[in-house]
């Protein structure tokens, strides 16, 4: 029979489906069982309507047999087979779907079929050059033959064939220098193929496997008798079939769920959380989601990827699909699979369409449910969680200009400087007392400094109790926030605002309090001028201070800059502008007062210029600031209290 041309566009066409489409060459083999796949449902669909099938689903299969020798392989099923015109357009047209024509015909939503793009089988031409099809239809007398060589066209003759179903025979290419093709011809490449691609597929996906067995021994055994092995072949179902996330939960222990999680994600130890999720609806999908106990050793670099594997009605699409997890959840690891979604030209290239960003939110939604759940019911594997985690949730609600912040606020834990322990937000707000206008805040790097800076030991004087913070992130973190739900004294829903105790103005003194120190301010004003002049720059203000009970200095930042955040901002290249507007503020109860007063008063400007260094350099040191020489300068302080 005459050679036919295929009917859509060419050569041109052609090379774009097999070299450009698809970047993995053992694709090929998890598409040409798909397309099994669906061929066995059709017929399989057909046989429950129609009892003249005289096939259940424990008959159906899909058959892999290796010719190594003349390098076949070959992909058989017995499904529903295609007639002559089928073949022909079916194969003979470049990206018609037959299982998408099926789908339309069929309008009951519980038909699954994988393939609707219909550019799957000619991906057996990147690793064959010549691909024969034998078919023979369902209900039909005779079978037909489809064979091609690639772009130049087919052939379609008649053929012999006993039973329904697809035989697809691929002559595997020479390997080269730069493509090495035995691997599909390779009895552990395929079945390491098909375990990757194709391991839930629903229907038996068998092969011959060579096996050894020790030979009967004789009777009776001779003195000097060894053991003697032979080989043999046996046929082997190569895939489980039945996915893990498909069971109902009641249905597998917690090892299965850490034997799997181990083994996929090549972790040594059991998962924090196992998140199972199946919905139905606007977004059908099964999920099944781990939180790992420990951090990726990768974690915080650019070599990490994000990600779920990605499956369709059982097949792998991709091993890792970002999009379905945001990156504030970037370490959970696991499988979603879902019979809806768009498969663009092929199954790797996945449209970014509504529901991918529907699976995406349910995801988001459940694995914050799942992760607050384990904060209030197991609370020590919470924190241990939070040990490996929590800074990326924390820049999960600063990052995009807070707009998740709502959504993660109750997962945020700090440490408490009054109660010795880590506390969410909603544990500081429900023991504030009612007059407590603000949570209160300190930001450094260390708990134990935090909790001895003048500021925060005046507002634990006070009953109140300070969050001490020690990763550059967390006050960017409230900042951003700005406040926290909190009912009011009579009940109603309202806000409190967070506020760093070095910001100044902490709203603990009475009204009299504040009048004598600004008075104390304007009292002393051509002092703390020269101050500031001797500083040259550093300082935006010198003022007497309300905050101070025994310390001789503080800094405190007036703006929305906060000291803190200037130090991890100027780390930060193209920043070394970025600056607070620190405040200079001295207890003129203490004793260095005294001595800088008299100095000033004398006239002694070189000594008023000395000694404003020295409280700049002691109030940098208080504040963990970098000084030249931490030791000569707190000498130096001590000095002039004497």
């Amino acid at each position: 029979m005459a050679k036919k041309e295929f009917q859509a566009e060419s050569k041109k066409l052609m090379d774009m489906m097999i070299n450009s489409i698809y970047t993995n060459k053992e694709i090929f083999l998890r598409e040409l069982i798909s397309n099994a796949s669906d061929a066995i449902d059709k017929l399989y669909y057909k046989s429950l309507t129609d009892p003249s099938v005289g096939m259940n689903k424990g008959d159906f299969r899909i058959l892999l047999t290796r010719d190594k020798d003349n390098r076949l392989l070959t992909v058989s099923d017995n499904g529903i087979g295609m007639t002559k015109e089928e073949l022909e357009q079916n194969l003979g047209t470049i990206a018609h779907s037959g299982s998408l024509d099926f789908k339309k015909d069929n309008k009951d939503e519980s038909i699954d079929i994988i393939g609707q793009f219909g550019v799957g089988f000619y991906s057996a031409f990147m690793v064959a050059d010549k691909v024969t099809v034998i078919s023979k239809a369902y209900g039909a007398d005779e079978a037909w033959q489809w064979e091609s060589s690639g772009a130049d066209g087919y052939e379609l003759t008649p053929a012999e064939k006993e039973t329904a179903g697809t035989d697809i025979i691929l002559h595997i290419k020479d390997s080269t220098d730069t493509d090495n093709y035995e691997n599909f011809l390779d009895e552990y490449g395929i079945v390491a193929i098909v375990k990757k691609y194709s391991d839930y597929v629903r229907y038996p996906i068998q092969m011959e496997r060579e096996k050894s067995r020790q030979k009967p021994e004789p009777d009776p055994k001779p003195e000097d008798y060894k053991p003697e092995w032979e080989t043999y072949t046996e046929l082997e179902t190569l895939n489980s079939m039945v996915p893990i996330w498909k069971k109902q939960k009641s249905e597998v222990t917690d090892e299965e769920y850490a034997s799997f999680y181990k083994d996929k994600f090549n972790d040594y130890s059991d998962p924090a959380r196992v998140i199972v999720s199946r919905t139905e609806g606007t977004a059908n999908y099964n999920a099944l989601l781990f939180v790992p106990s420990h951090r990726p050793y990768d974690f915080y670099t650019k070599e990490y990827e994000k990600g779920l594997a990605l499956y369709a009605s059982g097949v792998l699409i991709m091993e890792k699909c970002a999009d379905l997890l945001p990156d504030y959840f970037s370490f959970v690891k696991g499988i979603v699979d879902s019979q809806d979604l768009s498969l663009n030209i092929s199954r790797e290239m996945l449209q970014k369409d509504n529901q991918l960003k529907l699976i995406h939110n349910a995801l988001e939604k459940k694995i914050k449910n799942e992760l607050h759940s384990m904060l209030v019911n197991d609370r020590e594997k919470y924190e241990a969680f939070w040990k490996e985690f929590g800074r990326q949730i924390k820049f999960g609600a600063y990052s995009d200009y807070g707009m998740h912040a709502e959504l993660l606020r109750d997962l945020l834990l700090f440490w408490s400087a009054k109660e010795q322990k880590m506390v969410t937000l909603q544990e500081y707000v429900d023991k504030m007392p009612a007059e407590q206008k603000f949570i209160y805040f300190a930001a450094g790097d260390s708990t134990d400094r935090l909790a001895k800076l003048p500021a925060a030991e005046l507002v634990l004087d006070k009953g109140y109790d300070v969050l001490l913070l020690t990763e550059d992130v967390d006050e960017f973190c409230l900042q951003i926030m700005r406040s926290y739900p909190r009912k009011d004294a009579e009940g109603k829903d309202g806000t409190v605002e967070f506020k760093n105790v070095n910001s100044g103005d902490l709203d603990l003194e009475t009204e009299d309090e504040k009048k004598a120190a600004e008075d104390a301010t304007a009292e002393n004003k051509p002092l703390f001028d020269a101050m500031k002049d001797a500083l040259d720059g550093k300082v935006k203000e010198v003022k007497v201070s309300t905050r101070l009970k025994d310390h001789p200095v503080c800094l405190s930042a007036d703006g929305p800059l906060s000291i803190e955040m200037e130090k991890v901002l100027s780390k930060q290249p193209g920043s070394e502008g970025v600056k607070s507007d620190k405040v200079l503020e001295l207890n003129i109860n203490h004793p260095v007062f005294a001595v800088l007063k008299a100095a000033q008063e004398a006239g002694d400007t070189d000594k008023v210029k000395k000694y404003s260094s020295l409280l700049y350099a002691q109030a940098q040191l208080i504040e963990g600031l970098p000084v030249d020489d931490p030791a000569a300068y707190a000498e130096a302080v001590c000095s002039l209290m004497k």
